[in-house]
């Protein structure tokens, strides 16, 4: 097999490992629809369920940032003792991390979950008609066919969404189009409420900003950027551990908002939307969890549980 056709299986793997999962989370938008019979509230209603499924990670993440603050001062008195010993303080600092209860890279993963869920959403919604409302592939496909055959609107099916958003798009302007669908387990009807619970407040969610040139359509990817970057600084002031964070922690506060920007300027509008919930939702939950689990509060509840242990120790004495 030679190097381009095995590079093209990898690529056809990979896109059907992605559209398995696009499949997934299509279930749960098609669910969370159903509810509400607007694709915006459904991704709204999709984040939140996200947000609770992922909840204790963000728990368990919280706990790291705030152990890590806790440990801010501890970790400069080893590397002031240690300055010219590399090996000694990476020895004593891992002998840090294990005695407090902490990992020092606890938090990335969980950084990095939020976007393996946006990569699904992506899929879902590049592909709504086979991964959401679960249409035959082969309608689909016939679709497409009668799509490229009309004359004037230049439709290529090698983009990257393979031409199922301009059949959405289309759906309702041509009968030629709604015929290949008669049979399938979704209605017309049904379909045609779907295409049109695209449109939110004025914006269509299944256009994407980098396709319509200068238009309030960039506020999304910009939105996407601001929002991401903003709630992980104040988080990080919060819990006070800007210089704690290890590399990948830092790096994230710029890469994934840039990455999520990207995605959102180059993909329909429902991704960033999605991301913007999702981000505005994190920095609420992020907001109650320092209440809870911040370093102050750690602290705390740390000085009480080792004067209990001190008292019970007091105790036991008395009685022998």
């Amino acid at each position: 097999m030679t190097p381009s056709r095995r590079k093209n299986k990898r690529d056809e793997r990979k896109v059907k490992y992605m559209d398995f999962i696009g499949s997934i989370f299509g279930y749960v938008l098609w669910f969370a629809y159903q509810l509400v019979h607007n694709y915006a509230l459904a991704i709204f209603i999709f984040t939140i369920i996200a947000k609770i499924i992922m909840f204790p990670s963000s728990v368990k993440q919280q706990k790291t940032m705030a152990g890590n603050a806790r440990m801010q001062a501890k970790m400069n008195a080893l590397r002031e003792k240690y300055a010219n010993n590399r090996e000694k303080l990476q020895e004593e600092t891992q002998k840090l991390y294990e005695k407090e209860g902490v990992s020092p890279y606890g938090g990335c993963l969980t950084s990095i979950i939020p976007m393996f869920i946006m990569l699904g959403i992506f899929y879902s919604v590049a592909y709504p008609l086979t991964n959401t409302l679960h249409l035959d592939k082969a309608m689909v496909e016939n679709a497409k066919n009668v799509l490229v055959s009309i004359p004037g609107l230049n439709i290529s099916t090698s983009a990257m969404y393979g031409g199922q958003i301009d059949i959405m798009k289309y759906f309702t302007s041509f009968e030629s189009i709604q015929a290949c669908f008669e049979g399938a387990k979704v209605t017309i009807p049904e379909i045609t409420e779907f295409c049109a619970s695209f449109n939110f407040s004025g914006i269509n969610l299944l256009e994407t900003p980098s396709t319509l040139g200068f238009s309030w359509y960039l506020l999304i990817p910009v939105l996407c950027f601001a929002t991401s970057v903003v709630s992980q600084m104040i988080m990080t002031k919060l819990n006070g551990n800007g210089a704690a964070q290890q590399g990948c922690m830092k790096a994230m506060i710029l890469l994934l908002p840039l990455f999520s920007a990207y995605l959102a300027y180059t993909v329909p509008a429902a991704v960033g939307f999605y991301w913007i919930c999702s981000t505005v939702l994190g920095f609420v939950q992020s907001l109650v969890l320092h209440y809870f689990f911040g370093p102050d509060m750690m602290v705390a509840r740390g000085e009480a549980a080792r004067v209990a242990l001190l008292e019970k120790q007091e105790a036991t004495v008395r009685r022998l």
